[in-house]
């Protein structure tokens, strides 16, 4: 329907329905730009989250398990997603809201246009119809005129008394008014012409015409609309097929959480490569004891029976930390451990796996230099067939300091390998010990070491067919030979505060030390004073000093002086 023709006297309420018209669109472009800041703060909120969560550690230092690296991998899908959600406001700033409030300008203008328009056509036939009036007013009123004249002329025309001129005067006088009455018709005639022609243009052309450009720009706001409601639809729906990949890698991720392959990464993480504890010792106060009865009693319990409690049985290794100070037991606390270069405080399992990571990583160094070695002798080549490219001699310090580092690499792989070797050569040689123990169930005929294992001399106790490198031995203890002399000389023993295991042979060259063998069991009766030597005793009685590194050892909770670390 044409509001031109149905709608031809309604100028004021179509004027009042296209503003309203504007107003509803930029109230609706008002909402665009609300959504689309929630967008913006929402995906701003999500990478916040997502920066919180993230490892802030080196790559190296990063768990490995499958359950922090499924969550890692959700924190990535969700930085993507909000991502998207970057792309959904921006979609909608620019093709919605922006469109809008461009389209809104124009609206404005047009229909200030239309509207000016109207309004001049309008006061243009307002002013017809007031020439109009005009002359129907003139018009009446020289009609009235006339007529006084008319009836003043007949009074004195039959007036007996009047003179001719007063007659004749009054004949002039409405002869006068009579014309003036004519052409004041005549005007009025061509005014309402003219109006009522006028009057027709303004409501068959004019304001039809007007009211149909109101119209079209009214159905283009309209068509407007309902795009940028799609565009608002399409915005959120180019990205669902994004999300929906970010949504199945969250899931993909939460379906690679394995806990068999975390327990594994804890056992490989932590794995010291040490057996579990031995059986403690026997430890005879009753030696100093007088005998009662026959020599297979003391104290009323039987020979047979003391030497059943007395021997250690079967002999596993130890667990094995190589000082006091870093002994752990099952539940307790690990204390801090000063790093060594040779990760000799750390147990043999993980030790091996640093080494042999630094001894990778020191590889790929190396292979750098001799690429960049070979770079610059090409270089300096091509130099000597063409010296106007440039000097050979000038790359000779570069390719000198090249060499050299690939020699300080080449060392340092090769004291990372002896390490190395090192700590697979102890782990191997306690795997043979343990074969050996499960093969071997009763002692042969020689002498019984104090852990109850066998060995035909003293020679095979230091030298074993997997005998494993000691590790770099303290400083001698270069003690006063009188004040050891007074140490062994007193007339009390020391008191037993714990017990220690060899882990490696020591042969005890100095003076005041002790010959140990590896795997030999000893007293403690003095502990390390901070100089790396501990004071032992041998069951056989004799006192001395062995290195603290080579033992591990055990205090006893009650003795005097003994610290436990739990």
């Amino acid at each position: 329907m044409s509001w031109g023709t149905e709608l031809w006297d309604q100028f004021d309420n179509l004027d009042k329905h296209t503003q309203w018209g504007i107003d509803f669109l930029e109230r609706y472009a008002k909402f665009v730009k609300e959504r689309l800041d929630i967008e913006q703060n929402y995906a701003k909120q999500l990478r916040n989250l997502v920066k919180k969560y993230c490892p802030k550690r080196s790559k190296d230092e990063e768990p490995r398990f499958t359950s922090c690296l499924s969550f890692y991998s959700i924190l990535n899908e969700l930085n993507d997603y909000a991502g998207q959600r970057e792309v959904v406001a921006e979609e909608m700033a620019h093709k919605v809201y922006g469109e809008l409030m461009r389209y809104s300008q124009d609206l404005k203008a047009e229909r200030k246009h239309h509207l000016q328009e109207g309004r001049k056509a309008q006061q243009y036939l307002d002013h017809c119809w007031k020439q109009m009036d005009n002359s129907k007013r003139k018009f009446e009123r020289e009609c009235k005129e006339a007529e006084k004249s008319q009836i003043n002329f007949d009074r004195l025309d039959n007036d007996i008394n009047a003179t001719k001129s007063e007659v004749e005067k009054a004949k002039a006088q409405l002869y006068l008014r009579t014309h003036m009455a004519d052409e004041s018709k005549n005007e009025y005639a061509a005014q309402l012409q003219n109006f009522n022609a006028e009057q027709w243009k303004h409501f068959n052309n004019a304001i039809p015409h007007i009211f149909k450009n109101l119209q079209d720009m009214d159905e283009r706001r309209t068509v407007k609309l309902g795009e940028t409601y799609r565009s608002f639809a399409e915005a959120e729906r180019r990205v669902i097929p994004i999300v929906s990949k970010c949504l199945e890698g969250m899931v993909s991720a939460a379906k690679a959480v394995d806990e068999r392959r975390d327990a594994s990464i804890v056992v490989e993480s932590f794995k010291s490569g040490f057996d579990p504890p031995g059986d403690f010792p026997f430890e005879d106060f009753s030696q100093n004891l007088s005998r009662t009865g026959s020599d297979g009693t003391i104290s009323g319990t039987p020979k047979g029976e003391r030497e059943r409690e007395g021997a250690p049985g079967p002999r596993p290794d130890p667990k094995h930390m190589s000082r006091t100070k870093n002994k752990l037991w099952l539940f307790g606390k690990k204390p801090k451990a000063p790093s060594l270069e040779d990760f000799s405080h750390l147990p043999p399992e993980q030790r091996r796996k640093r080494l042999q990571q630094r001894i990778d990583e020191l590889s790929k160094e190396l292979q750098k230099e001799m690429d960049q070695r070979d770079a610059l002798n090409k270089m300096k080549d091509v130099y000597e067939k063409n010296p106007q490219m440039g000097d050979p001699s000038s790359l000779q310090p570069k390719i000198s300091e090249t060499i050299c580092n690939m020699e300080k690499l080449r060392s340092e792989i090769h004291k990372n390998e002896t390490w190395l070797s090192e700590v697979e050569g102890k782990q191997s040689s306690r795997g043979d010990r343990r074969h050996s123990a499960d093969n071997h169930h009763h002692t042969p005929q020689g002498r019984e070491s104090p852990e109850g294992s066998y060995t035909d001399d003293t020679s095979q106790e230091h030298h074993t067919p997997h005998r494993r490198p000691g590790p770099p031995q303290p400083g001698n203890p270069n003690p006063d030979p009188h004040e050891f002399d007074d140490e062994f000389d007193d007339d009390d023993p020391l008191p037993v505060i714990g017990h220690c295991k060899a882990l490696y042979s020591f042969d005890g060259q100095n003076e005041g030390t002790l010959v140990m063998a590896e795997d030999e069991v000893l007293y403690i009766i003095e502990e390390d004073k901070g100089d790396g030597w501990t004071r032992a005793r041998k069951q056989g009685g004799e006192e001395g000093y062995v290195p603290t590194s080579y033992v591990e050892i055990t205090l006893e909770k009650n003795s005097k002086g003994a610290v436990t670390y739990i």
